[in-house]
């Protein structure tokens, strides 16, 4: 670690910021077995702020990190939802319904009208950024009043009873994944409380949102069985006409700390590449985005058990759990593949794209980042 601070540089090139990250990763790890008076190089973490609305777009525009799922996710929903005249989309995502505006300006333009919309979102989130300062029926006031500007029909609902998180200065961590499962299976995946309709499309899309559930085994009647597995079940019991999935192209979800470092470090240089291409190192929003980035790193090395939220699988990964649990992968068409294609056209060079099976993957300089997947349920109708 001493050696890794006469290399860290918080204000260095990219691999040096990184490092800085990663050696307080490490000094957050030791600390919570030995503490120690160690004092290394670097700033201390800039607290995590609540963003506006408009700063919250700047954050997703600011690589395509985001922007590609939503564009890819929105062409596979368009094209699922053709002939039903209401749609019903239960968001679980992290970017605070950023995706929904350009879908509901495509279907204002459906030749043979819109149909009417029904978003519905939990009532709580994973407590990681991007952090919003309004509130989720805030979000959807301004999502409905879109929705009339573009005469398309709407409805928002936050669905489920926030729970109630115990006093404690660990609680984000300790207890975060365990309460979301129980909350999504018994609040928010539940027939009742989501009010399906025979007659409407049913749209489950998650976007960074699946590696916050434990996969830890639970005793079933004859084997243990993932809660992620668990969840996956619980969504097909429902019947979607298409399910997109959306997250970052990386195997962290493994107990060997010197494979998490090493596939952490392999992985996460490539935000920080990509922010050194057009953002000088003193930029405040360069800062803030790699400081989120920062939290996660220290999460993913400094915690274990239940306090390591941040959890991915690959998508190769989590395509073989899909059709382990009886779904089909639908193929991204050419149109699909044609709309990413235009939007990494408007960001920097070193951004691609390409097909693995049927994933899109999202690559920097030819290194997978993001994924992008849709399924349906074996034996769906339609």
């Amino acid at each position: 670690m001493w050696v890794l601070n006469n290399v860290a540089s918080p204000v260095g090139d990219p691999n040096q910021r990184l490092t800085s990250w990663f050696l307080k990763a490490l000094i957050s790890r030791v600390s919570r077995v030995c503490p120690t008076p160690m004092n290394l190089n670097g700033n201390s973490s800039p607290q995590r702020r609540l963003m506006t609305v408009t700063e919250l777009a700047g954050y997703v525009d600011l690589i395509p990190w985001h922007r590609f799922g939503f564009c890819a996710s929105n062409s596979a929903i368009f094209k699922a939802i053709q002939g039903y005249n209401k749609v019903h989309i239960l968001d679980l995502s992290i970017t605070h319904c950023m995706q929904w505006p350009t879908l509901i300006d495509t279907l204002a333009k459906r030749p043979e009208g819109p149909p009417s919309v029904r978003i519905s979102v939990p009532s709580w989130r994973p407590p990681v950024p991007p952090l919003l300062n309004v509130s989720s029926e805030e979000v959807g006031q301004r999502l409905g009043n879109f929705a009339k500007f573009k005469d398309v029909p709407f409805e928002f609902n936050v669905i489920g009873e926030q729970p109630t998180v115990p006093s404690s200065p660990c609680i984000s961590t300790l207890e975060c994944s365990s309460l979301q499962y129980d909350f999504l299976l018994n609040q928010v995946l539940n027939p009742s409380t989501l009010k399906l309709e025979d007659d409407e499309a049913l749209v489950i899309n998650c976007q960074n949102w699946l590696r916050y559930l434990p996969d830890e085994q639970n005793n079933g009647a004859s084997q243990e069985i993932s809660c992620r597995d668990i969840f996956l079940n619980r969504i097909k019991d429902l019947n979607p006409c298409i399910i997109t999935v959306v997250d970052e192209d990386s195997e962290l979800d493994v107990s060997n700390l010197t494979s998490r470092i090493t596939t952490c470090f392999n992985y996460l240089w490539i935000p920080f590449d990509a922010l050194e291409t057009f953002l000088s190192k003193d930029n405040s929003q360069r800062i803030e985005y790699e400081a989120d980035i920062g939290h996660k790193i220290e999460n993913i090395i400094a915690f274990e058990g239940t306090q390591r939220i941040e959890r991915l699988e690959s998508g190769t990964k989590f395509s073989q759990r899909m059709r382990n649990n009886g779904f089909f992968s639908v193929p991204f068409c050419e149109e699909t593949i044609s709309e990413v294609k235009f939007l990494l056209d408007e960001h920097a060079s070193g951004w691609g794209m390409k097909k693995e099976d049927d994933m899109l993957v999202l690559t920097w300089k030819g290194h997978n980042s993001v994924y992008a997947t849709a399924w349906v349920p074996c034996g769906f109708d339609d």
